[in-house]
Parts: C-alpha cells; structure tokens; sequence
C-alpha cells in the first residue's frame, strides 16, 4: 500500500450495485412550508404538521366518485361469492392488513371476504424486507395463485409506481378480476390499467418522501371509508348501528345491549331477555323486537331474508 493511497484488494469479493430509482410521485417533493422544521420550536412544528394533516380529508373528498364505484364493485364481488384483495407494501400494505383484521370482529364478516397481500409476508409487518417491494414477479405470482375470476383486487401504493403491488394488479387483471389503484399521486402511469383509478392529491410531506404521514392518513381515511361503506351495502349495519359485531369482550356485550336499546326503544331488561332468547344474536333479537314477533319467527325470517334484517322486517310485516 502506497501512503496516502488505499489500494483495492483484488481478492475481495465486489460489492454489488443495487439499482436506485428517482420517483417523481408529489409526496417525494420538498413541502416549502416545512423547509425550516428542525429549526423551529416543537410548538410550530407541532403546529405545520397538524395544518398538514388537516389538509388530508379535503384531498379524499375529492375522490369520492371512484371510491363509491369501487364500493359497488366490492358489494358485487361479494355477493356474487367472491373476495376482495388488498395489495401493497410498507405503510400502504401494512394499512391494508389492519383495515382487513378489523373487518371480522367489527361486522362479523366472513374471514375470506378481504385478503391483504403485504410485500415481504408477515415479517414486513414489523420491519423493512429489503427489495420486497421492488419485485414485481412476487407480486404477480402471489395474485396469480390467489385471484380468482370476479374478485376484486386494490393495490396500495403512495407512489403509484410500486413494482410488487403493479406487478399484482396486471396478474389479477390477466385472472379476470376488477383493478383498483388507490395512491397519492394523482399523475401516476398506471392510472389507465387499472378499473378505477383513485389518485389523493395529498401533496409534498412535511418530512419530505415520508409516506407514512399525509399520503398514509388519506389511505387510512379511503380504506376506512370503503370497507365501511361496503359493510353497510351487504346489510351489516342497520340504521348507523353495528348489528353483525362479535361480542368477544365485555364492553362489546355492552354495546349489544345498548344497540338494542336505540334501535328498538325497548327498556334495558327487556333488550337483555330478548338477547338471551336469541342465544346472543343480535340480528335475531332485533327483528324480533321490532317487528313484535316471537325469536323463532324471527330467526327464520332472516334465514329467508339472506340474513338482512330490513327485509326480514318486510317480510315480516307482510
């Protein structure tokens, strides 16, 4: 070795070049009103993240059009007995997952109705998988092994240009399957491959490229909004109140009693016995309330009534 110079041992194995792309998404723009955040007080800087954030909620309700058309493709779906796909990676995958685990216990829905796919499996839940998303072949076999002609499949993509979750929704558009591309770049090329094109124009973060901030809030809010919206249209919900929820704590016995209660005007014992007279089904004890006929009767007014508890009222009062 010659001083001043380190000179390559040639017997050292090369490390290899990963490839580098430059996104051109909104979120990975600097946000000019955050240009000076580590130099603020935590009170301002507090204060540019919430105006931020505050902005979110506007930026979703200008896409409202395309998520009531993905509704109606999802009701369809499962009506029709097939599944509904989430796909993505990082934050966008793993508020796929959360928004799929909350189905089950909040409307009692079937476990097969959502499917999230997270790049990298499970582990990507509680850490970075080098490269996942980048493979766009994962994210095709995955779908190609579990899409089915019918379902519906959303990739969940801030950037909209995330290989795996593309890779994904061309395999599920080969099955025959309706496309969704839910991100925050409303320019984003893969709008014109997809069924439904949902771009939130949530802008540059206030940390810059950090899509776990604005452009994962508005995923959160689409997500939220959809699932609930397609809860709503399968007849899971009566009124606005939950009557397909699974009481597996006390607090959520509770609430049967007080669904009950402001569905049907009935006293609070009242609500109790009939509950008890359904073996705890709140479906069965509401029709029966209601409609003032016997649990039996009630019962197998649902069963006619695929399990919709207005048209088992109709039925009823028919």
């Amino acid at each position: 070795m010659t001083a001043g110079r380190v000179e390559r041992d040639e017997a050292a194995p090369a490390v290899p070049v990963r490839p580098a792309v430059r996104v051109g998404s909104p979120t990975e723009r600097r946000n000019p009103l955050s240009l000076d955040l580590d130099l603020m007080s935590t009170r301002e800087m507090l204060t540019v993240i919430n105006e931020a954030d505050r902005r979110v909620p506007a930026a979703v309700a200008g896409v409202l059009d395309e998520i009531a058309e993905t509704v109606d493709l999802a009701a369809a779906a499962l009506r029709a007995g097939q599944r509904v796909h989430y796909f993505g990676a990082g934050t966008s995958g793993r508020l796929g997952v959360l928004d799929a685990a909350e189905l089950a216990p909040t409307f009692n829905s079937p476990g097969h109705w959502f499917c999230a796919h997270l790049a990298g499996g499970p582990e990507a839940m509680w850490r970075a998988v080098e490269d996942a998303e980048d493979d766009d072949r994962a994210g095709a076999a995955e779908a190609a092994e579990c899409v089915r002609p019918g379902d519906l499949v959303v990739g969940l993509a801030a950037s909209g240009r995330t290989p795996y979750v593309l890779g994904a929704l061309a395999a599920s558009r080969a099955q025959g399957a309706a496309t969704v591309l839910l991100c925050a770049n409303p320019e984003a090329e893969a709008a014109s491959s997809v069924d439904v094109f949902i771009g939130v124009d949530t802008g540059p973060e206030v940390v810059t490229g950090s899509t776990r901030m604005k452009a994962g809030t508005a995923q959160k809010l689409v997500l939220n909004t959809f699932s609930t919206a397609v809860m709503v249209r399968l007849g899971r919900v009566y009124s606005n109140l939950m009557i397909d929820m699974v009481a597996t704590n006390a607090k959520l016995r509770g609430r049967m009693i007080s669904i009950l209660m402001e569905a049907t005007g009935c006293a609070e014992e009242v609500c109790r016995q009939a509950l008890h007279e359904a073996d705890g089904d709140l479906k069965t004890a509401l029709v029966a309330l209601v409609s003032g006929a016997e649990v039996s009767a009630a019962r197998a007014a649902l069963a006619r009534a695929a399990d919709q508890v207005r048209s088992a009222l109709a039925l009823l009062a028919s």
